[in-house]
Formats: C-alpha cells, structure tokens, sequence
C-alpha cells in the first residue's frame, strides 16, 4: 500500500508523477530526451540500461515496465532477460557490454564507476557522450527506482499489464498524455 494517498489505476511511477505535476514535467522531459532524444544508442539499447538498473535496485514495477519495452524496442524477448542474468554472455555487442557494465557500475555508486571501465568502453568503439548518457541514464533510473520503492506504489503482478505499458512507452514515450491519465468508467448497470 502506498505511503501517501495516490490514484489507484496509476500504480508505479505514473501515479507519484501525476501526484506533482510540476516535479513530474521536469523528470519526464529528461526521461524523454535521454530515451528516446537523438542518439547513437538505438532506443531498444537505451531501454537495456534502465532495465539493467532497475533490475539491480529490484524494483519490480520499473523492471518489467523497461523489460518488455526494450523487448518491443529490439523486437527479440530473450536479450534484456540474457544482460540481466549476465551482462558478460548476453547477445550484444561489445560496446554495449561496456556500457551496460558501467551502468552497473553506476547503480552500485557513481564512485565506482572506474578509470578501466571507461577505458574499455572507449576500446569498444563508445563515444563519450554514450558513455555520458549511459551514466545518466542509470543516475536517473535510480531516481526513478528509489522514488518507486520510497513510496511503496502498487506493482501490478499480471504480465499483460506490462505488455501494454511496455506498448504505450515505446509508442508514446515519457510525455504525460494530453488530458492526463483519466479514471477508469466503472459500469454502473443496475441488472
């Protein structure tokens, strides 16, 4: 149950962010443009850093959300499972297990994000500003999983929930939709 009072069919992040409109617009603007902004990191590998991350902070709702999105993102349901079993053996390529180890790193402390890292991640053909976003990335999905848990939202347990939001993120992005996130109609039929 939730520490404060939120909209019951907002649960995760999308209720605490509609708790403060004016603290959410700033988050979802950097959320937007580090996700799904000009890079050269697609998408899909975008998504495989918050994924990594949130599945180190355990956050449930965070994890499954950017999982399924980053399924959808690479069109393949086997590689964000493969990076969070072991980053090592997944099925990517060398630079992005540079960085996906530094946002490993970076979840852990940003003090440990070390001068070998770095290297290798260079070695492995990474910019500097992927090496960059991969760490603010991380910083900020860390944000994102400690408000989470922070204020115990609800994590729904049906996949099929997480099907759709891993659709609607892919799809719409971070924007707050127009009109916000109306409550459901409930049927009141008297038969």
């Amino acid at each position: 149950m939730p520490h404060i009072p939120l909209p019951e069919h907002l649960p995760g992040i999308t209720g605490l962010l509609e708790y403060r409109l004016d603290t959410a617009m700033p988050i979802r603007e950097l959320t937007q443009l580090l996700l799904r902004g000009e890079s050269t990191l697609t998408q899909g590998e975008r998504e495989l850093i918050a994924t990594v991350v949130s599945a180190r902070n355990c956050t449930n709702f965070c994890n499954a959300a950017h999982t399924k999105a980053a399924d959808i993102l690479l069109g393949d349901n086997t590689i964000a499972a493969a990076v969070k079993a072991d980053i090592e053996t997944a099925p990517v390529s060398e630079k992005m297990k540079a960085l996906l180890q530094i946002a490993a790193l970076t979840q852990q402390s940003g003090r440990a994000v070390t001068p070998e890292a770095i290297a290798r991640a260079h070695a492995s053909g990474a910019t500097d500003r992927e090496i960059h976003d991969t760490v603010l990335i991380a910083a900020l999905f860390c944000l994102y999983n400690k408000y989470v848990d922070g204020m115990a939202t609800i994590a729904p347990t049906d996949p099929a929930y997480y099907d759709t939001l891993g659709d609607r993120i892919v799809h719409r992005g971070y924007n707050r939709p127009p009109g916000g996130h109306p409550a459901p109609q409930r049927n009141h039929n008297n038969s």
